[in-house]
């Protein structure tokens, strides 16, 4: 692989172009323009004034289902369930004798989402299975066919969620290796046009295997910090895995990351576990979401893995869940907390929650394009406390550590989108919701620049986001300064190249 000599490349902020030269993996050298001359096997590539910035990260991603959507029916723009059902029968649905999959379904504010019955998907078609997945990924709506295919006939209503829905999930993604494995290079070669290098792959899967044999095939785009989840968690122990090891035969690619738990549910599905009742649940067993595991149950299992030197991720979404969240760290042992612990979400947090996050050292790994998506949902089931939702400058003021990702296929993975959403808070021309929690192109961008290696990066610096020598040559190159554009401009960002380890996964220049 030759050197790379950029030559007239900004960094963001600044004005005065400089040269960089990429070599052995790493950034070799940063100089004003002109000062030196490229070594002669290096490969001159002119920037022509686009700006490099470090390599972009997505934190929080499920790979596999990701790659999988582009081969699933997009039932995302309905607005009742009687309009997916017209869908299908107006032949949106694929032909085929094999489960038809569809993904997006949003009904936190459908009129009739309580017609989520197998009876009405039966109206479709009474012989083959139909799952529709939720958008959240935390439910799933089945027809009686597919109700018998995956064992659960006599199911009330088909409508399942949380453990049931997963289940069935992880049955849905079993596809052959080759089969996923062409869909997932096609997604590493996209992320990579966005200016991605790097992803923290959170799928329900053996991640290790996974991604050991997508590498040995050839997919060299992205490097992934793979997440390891409760019945994978003794096989990894006695494989000695531990967080920020990169795994041998994988050219640096590959590395282990956080000891994953889920201990609630999600906002449209009404199970985010909260001090409050939802509307339309009161005096239901779970008016106020699920808890799916106990505050004893989550000290135990991360008490296993810190010990085993695994850094632990928690899932929580409703401000009951991360104040339960948070008591475990605050009795776990202080060290395994400074490793890098991670709230997953933490979109809704209590008043007197913020400032734990900081007095914890417990990173708030959040998706800003989540607060776009559902903001009307909150407006309706949290009403009257979404100024502490989403709340992402709330969390920074409080001293808490923010890295950005986008829990694709929840949403894009397109850091881009991300960062717009976290600087703007707001899409598709509509007023900025809860302007008062954006932060700034700065902090964004470096929130999205910060990877796992170590895990606990973050943007708390607040420094200038920008390449250094010395440091890997995981780079991108962009069309226009992040931190001087409009927010909004962010959304399609182009990206002129990407280089991991020097090497390009993307060139247009």
């Amino acid at each position: 692989m030759p050197d790379a000599f950029l030559r007239r490349g900004r960094i963001p902020g600044r004005d005065a172009e400089c040269d960089v030269l990429l070599a052995d993996g790493r950034v070799r050298a940063i100089v004003p323009t002109g000062v030196v001359r490229p070594p002669r096997a290096a490969e001159v590539l002119e920037l022509d004034g686009r700006f490099v910035i470090p390599g972009l990260w997505d934190n929080h991603v499920h790979f596999t289902q990701w790659a999988l959507v582009s081969s699933r029916l997009d039932v995302s723009a309905a607005s009742s369930a009687a309009e997916v059902v017209g869908l299908l029968l107006a032949g949106a649905a694929r032909p085929g004798t094999a489960p038809l999959i569809g993904f997006g379904v949003r009904d936190g504010l459908w009129p009739d989402a309580s017609a989520l019955d197998s009876a009405l998907l039966d109206t479709v078609s009474a012989t083959r299975a139909i799952v529709l997945i939720s958008a959240d990924l935390h439910g799933c709506w089945l027809n009686s066919a597919a109700l018998a295919q995956y064992g659960l006939s006599g199911h009330p209503t088909g409508h399942l969620r949380e453990d049931e829905c997963f289940a069935v999930m992880r049955r849905l993604d079993d596809v052959s290796d080759d089969v996923g494995d062409a869909l997932v290079e096609t997604a590493a070669v996209a992320a990579a046009r966005l200016g991605v290098v790097g992803i923290v792959d959170l799928e329900m899967r053996d991640n290790l295997s996974d991604w050991r044999r997508r590498i040995e095939r050839g997919t060299r785009s992205l490097r992934v910090s793979f997440g390891i989840y409760g019945e994978h968690l003794e096989q990894s122990i006695r494989a000695g895995l531990r967080t920020g090891d990169v795994i041998a035969g994988t050219d640096g690619l590959l590395s282990v990351g956080p000891f994953k738990v889920i201990t609630d549910g999600s906002l449209n599905t009404r199970t985010a576990y909260c001090y409050d009742e939802y509307e339309g649940l009161e005096g239901h067993e779970h008016s106020r979401g699920m808890l799916t595991v106990a505050p004893d149950a989550l000290l135990a299992l991360l008490e296993r893995a810190t010990r085993a030197g695994l850094t632990p991720a928690v899932h929580a979404i409703g401000d009951h869940a991360n104040a339960l969240a948070l008591d475990t760290f605050e009795r776990l042992a202080a060290d395994a907390v400074a490793t890098g612990a991670r709230i997953e979400h933490a979109q809704l947090v209590a008043a007197a929650d913020f400032a734990r996050f900081a007095a914890l050292g417990v990173i708030a790994s959040v998706q800003p394009e989540h607060a776009m998506d559902d903001r009307d949902v909150a407006d309706r089931y949290w009403a009257g406390r979404t100024d502490r939702a989403f709340a992402l400058e709330r969390l920074r003021a409080s001293g808490a550590d923010l890295v950005l990702g986008s829990d694709a296929p929840v949403a894009p993975l397109d850091p881009w989108q991300t960062m717009a959403a976290a600087v703007s808070r707001a899409r598709g021309g509509r007023a900025p919701w809860h302007p008062e929690q954006r932060v700034t192109a700065q902090y964004a961008l470096t929130a999205s620049t910060s990877g796992p290696q170590p895990f606990a990066a973050s943007a708390s610096a607040g420094g200038l986001p920008s390449i250094g020598v010395g440091m890997p040559a995981d780079i991108a190159v962009i069309e226009r300064d992040p931190l001087r554009i409009a927010p909004d401009d962010l959304r399609g960002m182009p990206v002129a190249a990407t280089f991991l380890a020097g090497r390009p996964t993307h060139q247009t220049l």
